[in-house]
């Protein structure tokens, strides 16, 4: 099995964003630059997920990763789904749609993913929502796979060393999209910690090699991480503005757009909270959305298309990191080369204090 940093050569992980924005073409162009570009399987069949992976392979021979949701467990509160359903009633007459049926699969096709990704290895696969147990992370191993679950504590992260993880993931509060915990815990929404102090608890208390993830725009942020302890950044908000990136066009224009300015904490799109930019949907509905993942996802899933049909960025879930007024919208090759020309000069500028 490699080490963490044997799988890239500049400390650059590009974020696996489900829904579309991490695709093979932006991939493939962070992985040929030197960091570990990722592929996003959430919300996809087994067999689009490994039509990804073969289209990827034809753009790079470089390593690169898969990220996979673990399974949802328990029942939603079917009244609190309905209610919601029914404030939503609007919002599908506005955009001219069906609401979505919220009792779908919860699943996510994880079982049928783990067994294409064991049978087909890849070198990297990465697990969010949850930490899979020691059966299936030892499977990987004997693939040759290299193993990452996300976490957003110490307890997740100790977990994950127990499971046998070969590394952790660290998300810190400031991320874009949704928060990676393993129990989805409302009375908890909001008080994750930030990054730096989270990656700092990790190394100490738990060893694992770490890759650090929470609103990183800047080559000096990902000196910053690295000389807390990670090996390694993990940007997706970076990246999703990139010409490459598979995010629709509203969503990479919101970036910068100084119509939104600040992100929050929402479970308005999805039923988990996840960190986007304000807009209308969110204000209006985000305070009586119930913890109820994927039931949600489900429910709104046509309304978020129709929106962006529309051109309607503000029924549109905005996922976007606390840097996104920070995004630059350069090609991701160039973009991997700026942060790695400008942790270069951090740490030279460090060195010479």
């Amino acid at each position: 099995m490699p080490a963490l940093t044997d799988l890239f050569t500049v400390p650059v992980v590009q974020a696996p964003m489900a829904g579309g924005a991490s695709c093979p073409s932006l991939a493939a162009e962070v992985s040929e630059a030197g960091g570990l570009g990722f592929l996003a399987a959430g919300y996809k069949s087994a067999a689009a997920m490994t039509e990804e992976i073969e289209r990827l392979r034809t753009l790079t021979s470089r390593p690169f990763g898969v990220n996979l949701f673990m399974p949802q467990t328990g029942t939603p509160d079917r009244q609190a789904v309905e209610a919601y359903r029914g404030r939503l009633t609007g919002e599908a007459e506005w955009y001219g749609v069906e609401l979505g049926d919220p009792y779908g699969p919860a699943d996510d096709a994880f079982d049928a993913k783990v067994a294409a990704l064991t049978a087909d290895p890849v070198p990297v696969v990465s697990f969010t929502f949850g930490c899979p147990d020691r059966a299936v992370l030892d499977a990987f191993g004997r693939a040759g796979t290299y193993t990452v679950v996300t976490v957003t504590s110490v307890a997740e992260a100790r977990a994950a060393r127990t499971a046998g993880a070969d590394a952790v993931c660290v998300q810190g509060l400031e991320a874009g999209g949704h928060q990676g915990t393993h129990v989805d815990d409302p009375e908890r929404d909001g008080t994750g910690a930030g990054l730096l102090t989270l990656v700092t608890a990790v190394r100490e208390c738990v060893g694992l090699p770490v890759v650090a993830a929470g609103g990183i725009m800047r080559g000096g942020q990902v000196a910053a991480v690295l000389a807390a302890g990670a090996s390694a950044a993990q940007l997706g908000t970076a990246f999703l503005v990139c010409p490459e990136s598979g995010a629709n066009a509203l969503h990479k224009r919101a970036m910068t757009d100084p119509a939104f300015s600040h992100t929050e904490l929402t479970r308005a799109f999805s039923g988990r909270p996840a960190r986007g930019l304000v807009n209308r949907f969110l204000r209006e509905h985000g305070g009586f959305a119930p913890a109820a993942y994927p039931a949600l996802h489900f429910l709104t899933s046509g309304l978020r298309k129709a929106a962006a049909a529309k051109g309607d960025p503000q029924g549109m879930a905005l996922w976007a990191g606390q840097g996104h007024r920070l995004a630059r919208e350069l090609p991701a090759a160039r973009l991997v080369h700026t942060l790695a020309a400008e942790l270069d000069a951090a740490r030279s500028g460090a060195a010479g204090r």
